[in-house]
């Protein structure tokens, strides 16, 4: 109750400060100022909002880092809650005298965080400050797109993203099945299910099931459906911005996700993020449709998995009739306009996402990076060696199906239209047709009323 009473606040709060300021800070033209990086004698402090999950990590382990190359630069992370970090952000940007300077945003935030014209344009308003050795053109094409909006750059690529495919070893060979490749299609994936749920111990029960992924009602349970769609050749929106889901391939999609449950542990139905993680890394699901960043802790830190990394596997998602699968999760920084530290704040995300720093926070925070540089190299943990793979296969897969959520500032309404009305053919309230029917008929409605 009190997260929901938070947001609840936070969204009447929001739309008090926008219908105030909205208008005037979406035609802002005011210059970005630098402010210097600072000296000895007068350092200046830059202030970031991030998701609380890796905020205490960055704030221990990134800034020392970074304060190496850059010492008169005080920096200060503030973690929230990723159910409540969007509407702070709104919040933020639309105030007339903004707390943060940075701000770290998920994949399809940025439209709607640009919108609100509290975004400085990286190449256009901080280009001066930009070195000339930072190489835009060695980012992958996915994670540097996720920070565009309307022909402009407004933030960075900072911690990247998939969904990917990860399976235990040793469930595979008990079934007597040959290990997954990313060659591996949706029809013999399956095929083999039935023969994943498995009597490990041999008391007459099944012990072990085929999959674990998100299932109920969460802004993150259409990624799963949509990525098969995507693998397929569809696409959420068109051309137009007018819904393309709601259609024989769209349907068989969702049916597929559906069908996952006959597979699962009982109770797979209520599974958001954690249940699936949980189930995997105690080894009772040979495969997890996950975000590829769990790896670290699901096959490598002794304190949070049962498993070893020679048990586990990982790479794309099974193929369709375009492409294998993935699914883009960017976390892209960007820099406040209205910041008094202009040049300090694009320093640190400069550093952060260069050859240097992408390399640093790879090797040492497990993170993913978006640089083929990166990806071509050979990472100091054995590890990341597997995972460098299946990351540059998801980057081709994402670039070939546009496998990411809308572009829009709508998007997170979108998201929510489409968690709801899914959920509803998950519990067998509706086919998965008249779920989708609904839901385009819902984002019909919502996109109408904003003009596209």
């Amino acid at each position: 109750m009190r997260g929901t009473t938070r947001r609840a606040v936070l969204a009447g709060g929001l739309a008090a400060v926008l219908t105030a300021s909205l208008a005037a800070c979406g035609s802002s033209d005011d210059e970005v100022t630098g402010g210097g990086v600072g000296t000895a004698e007068k350092p200046v402090s830059i202030r970031m909002i991030a998701n609380d999950a890796f905020a205490r990590q960055w704030q221990d382990q990134m800034v020392p880092e970074f304060n190496k190359l850059y010492p008169n630069i005080k920096v200060t992370i503030d973690g929230v809650p990723y159910g409540d970090l969007l509407a702070k952000e709104m919040l933020e940007l639309t105030a007339p005298d903004p707390t943060y300077d940075i701000i770290v945003a998920d994949d399809p935030w940025i439209p709607q965080l640009a919108k609100t014209g509290g975004l400085a344009d990286i190449k256009g308003d901080l280009g001066k400050f930009t070195k000339a050795d930072y190489d835009w053109d060695d980012f992958n094409t996915g994670p540097l797109a996720a920070g565009e909006w309307q022909g402009k750059q407004y933030s960075v690529p900072v911690r990247s993203n998939e969904l990917l495919m990860f399976y235990n070893k040793t469930l595979y060979a008990k079934a007597g099945l040959p290990e997954p490749t990313p060659k591996l299609t949706w029809q013999q994936y399956l095929e083999q299910a039935p023969k994943l749920v498995q009597d490990t111990n041999k008391d007459g029960k099944p012990d072990a099931w085929a999959v674990g992924t998100y299932f109920t009602k969460d802004p993150l349970t259409p990624t799963i459906w949509q990525t098969i769609l995507n693998s397929n050749g569809g696409q959420l929106l068109d051309g137009d911005n007018k819904p393309a889901f709601n259609t024989p391939a769209g349907v068989a999609a969702l049916q597929t996700h559906i069908d996952l449950l006959k597979y699962a542990p009982p109770g797979a139905a209520t599974y958001q993020f954690n249940e699936p993680l949980e189930a995997f890394r105690q080894g009772k699901t040979a495969t997890m449709f996950m975000w590829g960043s769990v790896y670290k802790g699901t096959a490598v830190d002794p304190k949070t998995t049962t498993l070893k990394p020679e048990q586990v596997g990982i790479q794309v998602m099974p193929v369709g009739s375009l492409s294998a699968g993935a699914h883009r999760g960017m976390w892209t920084a960007a820099v406040a306009k209205k910041s008094k530290q202009a040049e300090a704040s694009w320093s640190l995300l400069q550093w952060l996402s260069s050859k240097q720093g992408e390399q640093w926070q790879s090797n040492t925070l497990g993170v993913f990076p978006a640089r083929k540089s990166t990806l071509s190299s050979t990472p100091q943990q054995e590890w990341l060696v597997p995972v460098f793979k299946a990351i540059a296969d998801g980057y081709v897969a994402i670039d070939a199906g546009k496998m990411w959520r809308p572009k829009l500032p709508e998007s997170d309404a979108i998201q929510q239209i489409l968690a709801t009305q899914t959920s509803r053919a998950m519990s067998g309230q509706a086919t998965a047709e008249q779920a989708l029917q609904t839901a385009a008929d819902e984002v019909s409605k919502l996109l109408k009323s904003k003009g596209y």
